[in-house]
């Protein structure tokens, strides 16, 4: 018969939890029930090498406890809380885009490294180390994978892996991904601070000078006179709408007798599927007025496409989008480049991409003088900021010629 070794336990009063050593360790053991997470107050139990240890994270967690702020979940490892976070966090209240962004760097980057690391565990160093691990290890290796052998890359000191490292882009999409799972843990009250935030990394530079001038814009209204898609281009061009705006716009939004087409959707492929999604910010929801160029084509627009409803007769899909292929269904935005690059080719703008009309609107507009808040309103960026970012090389020869004019006035 066997009998279970008996514990040594030490006198509490009533409400201070338990303090006992287990004699098959000779551990200490302290027990209470404190606030969870989940608002419900459960037992939890920790361990020590001596008495004095454990009674003093026994208080520690009590008294957190009695100021309202929950136990630290630390059976939930980094990769259990990032699938929590995004399906019931991320899923329900970001774009489906964005949703779908942040699962594959999710999946992809964070996971196979720290998914492992207990959450209340992660401290800023394993951050930055992650991080320089990420900066410093080209593409192959990072995913743990070599594209000529088609086997696991080991390092990247075996000169076999493409030695091309992550863009700074990349680095910042990996960092910022991180940074805000663990805000929405600090939220909840699962760990007490975000360590992601301690770690720093270098923000990605992004182009100004982009977008067309005066005369490669009149180039590609040239090309793209006898285009199916000429309304589609004319509008990018002079009103900067976005790829998605461009192709969820319906005829209903439409109003070409008074002049004026409102963005209410924009159309995205998330997850293998088409949707029609709301707009990328609440700024991007908005009525833009149609000049006499717009209206003359989406006219010429209109009655093409209703030539090509009649000549598709009972196959014609009736899915109600300005821009269509020519059987009346949505036109997939990956598929838009097939009309793009020869047209782009067409008017010598080979390596422009087609958001490059977006800049160009933006850029064109403020060379002529337009006041910043009404270019930003007509393209619908969140900010001002965005808007004069782009403008960043027009807005410095702004700049010299206004010390041109004190140099002639100081001469």
């Amino acid at each position: 018969m066997t009998t279970t070794p008996r514990r040594k336990r030490t006198r509490r009063s009533n409400g201070q939890g338990s303090v006992y050593q287990r004699t098959e360790d000779n551990l200490w053991v302290g027990a209470a029930y404190v606030l969870m997470p989940d608002g419900t107050r459960r037992r939890k139990v920790v361990t020590g090498k001596t008495e004095a240890v454990v009674t003093t994270k026994l208080r520690n967690l009590q008294a957190r406890s009695d100021q309202g702020i929950p136990a630290e979940a630390t059976n939930w490892t980094l990769e259990a809380f990032l699938h929590h976070w995004l399906e019931y966090v991320v899923k329900p209240s970001r774009k489906p885009k964005t949703h779908q962004g942040y699962e594959v760097v999710a999946r992809v980057h964070i996971i196979p490294v720290l998914g492992r690391k207990k959450l209340h565990k992660l401290n800023g160093a394993d951050v930055r180390m992650f991080m320089q691990r990420v900066a410093n290890t080209c593409l192959c290796c990072l995913h743990g994978y070599d594209k000529r052998r088609g086997a696991k890359a080991k390092c990247c000191a075996v000169g076999r892996c493409c030695h091309k490292t992550p863009s700074d882009r990349l680095v910042e999409q990996i960092h910022s991904v991180l940074r805000n799972a663990l805000q929405a843990a600090v939220r909840e009250e699962l760990v007490q601070r975000n360590v992601a935030k301690l770690v720093q990394v270098r923000g990605a530079t992004y182009e100004v000078n982009r977008g067309l001038n005066a005369d490669q814009a009149r180039k590609l209204r040239v090309a793209a006179e006898n285009n199916r898609l000429k309304a589609l281009y004319t509008l990018a061009l002079y009103l900067g709408l976005r790829r998605g705006e461009l192709l969820g716009l319906r005829w209903e939004d439409v109003d070409l007798d008074n002049e004026f087409l409102e963005i209410r959707q924009t159309l995205q492929r998330v997850d293998g599927e088409l949707r029609a999604v709301t707009p990328k910010t609440r700024r991007s929801r908005r009525t833009v007025p149609l000049i006499a160029r717009c209206v003359a084509d989406l006219r010429e627009h209109q009655e093409r496409q209703n030539r090509e409803r009649k000549s598709a007769g009972a196959v014609w899909k009736d899915t109600g989008y300005v821009f269509t292929t020519e059987i009346g269904t949505p036109i997939e935005p990956d598929n838009l480049r097939r009309s793009w690059y020869p047209l782009r080719t067409a008017a010598g703008l080979d390596g422009v991409r087609l958001h490059d009309l977006r800049h160009s609107c933006v850029t064109l507009l403020l060379g002529l003088k337009v006041p910043p808040h009404i270019v930003q309103a007509i393209v619908g960026h969140a900010n001002l900021d965005v808007t004069m970012t782009i403008y960043a090389h027009t807005s410095l020869d702004d700049k010299r010629e206004a010390l041109r004019k004190l140099q002639e006035h100081l001469a």
